[in-house]
């Protein structure tokens, strides 16, 4: 989950596939995807092919954006939650 930090939750989520493990994120705080550096872990998301979502409505033209039960069930399958 992207709550505070969306930079180093996108580069932490492209990591974790390193390990072949199925990675999601989820973001829950506004963020400026226009920087070089937003630009280039969202091409890495893409090659991890990690489709980046959230509830925000404001980020929409974005990205993928989850009502509420569908981001509340997304986190309950999960087997693991990081919050950055």
């Amino acid at each position: 989950m992207a709550r505070r930090d969306p930079i180093e939750a996108m580069r932490v989520a492209a990591g974790l596939t390193i390990h072949d493990h199925q990675v999601r994120i989820l973001f829950l705080c506004e963020a400026d995807l226009e920087t070089e550096e937003a630009r280039e872990y969202l091409e890495l998301l893409e090659l991890s092919e990690i489709v980046p979502q959230s509830f925000l409505s404001s980020m929409e033209n974005k990205m993928e954006c989850l009502d509420v039960i569908q981001g509340s069930k997304m986190m309950a399958d999960a087997d693991q939650l990081i919050s950055l």
